[in-house]
């Protein structure tokens, strides 16, 4: 049943991966300008006469979110006309759509305009929105077959506000980091985990406290999401998507400390720092599945 809406749900979730990680490829590169001032023109062509490495990486990310964008309006209509007895199809075939413009008039502006990097760091945290929409909804095409049926599921009171709390947090560390990156403070503390690890003293300067401020924050949502992981296993043996879902948040989290810790230690490895923003993209992702499914389970 409407096997030509799943692949087109697949290729767009997929495509919205591919922009999360273009956006992240031009901030790390410091392609952000490799059009100058000109959009959606670059240098005020079609195709640029001269192309270097930086203009093509730019050029190359708005030539994916321009098509990404074509799928996510196609996706979004053909979902809506298709599934649209589906209670959460409608708002989140418009929160797709939406953010994903809210990005690009985003990336718009900080070419044209210039844009602080605290107005900045919002971009990758709106993709990510879009992204998560988009998975949501591919989710739910695929539960037209009925293999699976999340108001069997039972999640108490509490479990559904670690859901809750810790979704909405892990956008603050997404924010952090994409912070860190906008305001090159990737590598102003060195070490790891202190920022010096022969002083670990308070931080001295913006900067610092920025990186710091970061790494507390994926700190603590390591430690929430451990915990989390502990209720899971103890209290939803019997409830596989809940138990195996929570288990591999905990893995995607441990790979996100990881990754963080080796980009640093690394000097800013491209392809660490673009698998850091892969794993965080998936991590929000699955949480984000988590208060869909809570939102339909029975309350215990």
């Amino acid at each position: 049943m409407h096997k030509g809406l799943k692949w087109l749900a697949v290729i767009t979730t997929l495509g919205m991966l591919f922009v999360l990680l273009g956006g992240a490829l031009v901030t790390k590169t410091g392609s952000g300008m490799g059009c100058g001032r000109s959009w959606p023109l670059c240098h005020g062509e079609i195709i640029p006469s001269n192309i270097d490495l930086e203009t093509f990486i730019e050029l190359s990310h708005r030539a994916v979110s321009g098509s990404v964008g074509i799928l996510v309006l196609a996706l979004s209509i053909w979902s809506w006309k298709a599934i649209g007895h589906i209670r959460e199809t409608k708002l989140l075939s418009f929160l797709a759509f939406f953010f994903l413009f809210a990005q690009a008039l985003i990336g718009a502006a900080a070419v044209v305009w210039s844009q602080s990097d605290f107005v900045l760091a919002l971009h990758f945290g709106i993709s990510l929105i879009s992204f998560a929409a988009v998975l949501l909804l591919t989710l739910l095409i695929f539960e037209i077959d009925q293999k699976f049926d999340a108001h069997k599921l039972v999640i108490d009171r509490k479990m559904r506000f670690h859901i809750v709390g810790v979704t909405l947090y892990s956008y603050l560390v997404v924010y952090t980091g994409a912070l860190v990156r906008h305001t090159n403070s990737s590598l102003v503390c060195p070490d790891w985990p202190f920022c010096v690890n022969d002083s670990p003293g308070l931080p001295t300067n913006m900067y610092e406290w920025i990186q710091m401020g970061h790494r507390f924050a994926a700190g603590l949502i390591f430690i929430w999401i451990a915990y989390i992981t502990y209720l899971a296993i103890k209290n939803y043996k019997h409830q596989k998507v809940i138990y195996w879902g929570w288990i591999i948040a905990f893995i995607l989290v441990c790979s996100q400390v990881a990754s963080g810790a080796f980009v640093v230690l690394t000097r800013l490895n491209l392809f660490l720092a673009l698998l850091h923003a892969l794993i965080i993209s998936c991590l929000f992702g699955l949480l984000s599945y988590f208060i869909l499914l809570a939102s339909r389970s029975r309350l215990k």
